[in-house]
């Protein structure tokens, strides 16, 4: 089947506080700051790692939006805090020491660094709203 090329181009993380989040992200990640912005009392950031120029993950409050009715707000918020929400898979050159960089930073362990069937290797994380993060290091021949 043959169709439109498709690429991702941006997502969206809740976060409780921006500023935490954004000091995972830029800080601990290494990725860019490629908007911030403030408008109607809401602001949110995106941030992208450098290797992905066009890809923006925006981190905002939850449910940002003004058309959301607060008891949604209150759903969302407690979604959020159960790390039910967001989840994030990134590709490593190298997953131990995507760990160990990681965990030196004080991020919350969620799965040391495994070996699957398949020959991928793989880790994972909390940021600091509970949001899972991913990071997968493919077998050698691919």
């Amino acid at each position: 089947m043959s169709g439109p090329r498709l690429r991702l181009s941006q997502c969206a993380l809740a976060v409780h506080d921006l500023d935490r989040a954004l000091g995972f992200y830029r800080d601990v990640l290494g990725f860019e700051v490629r908007d911030d912005v403030e408008a109607g009392g809401t602001r949110w950031v995106s941030v992208g790692p450098p290797a992905q120029p066009d890809l923006r993950i925006l981190l905002g409050s939850p449910g940002a939006d003004p058309g959301v009715p607060p008891a949604d707000r209150r759903a969302i918020e407690d979604l959020l805090a159960k790390g039910l929400l967001g989840r994030l898979v990134f590709v490593t050159d190298d997953c131990d020491a995507t760990f160990r960089l990681l965990e030196a930073a004080g991020a919350e362990v969620m799965q040391e660094p495994i070996s699957r069937p398949d020959g991928a290797r793989d880790c994972a994380f909390l940021d600091p709203s509970g949001n899972l993060v991913r990071f997968t290091q493919p077998r050698p021949d691919r």
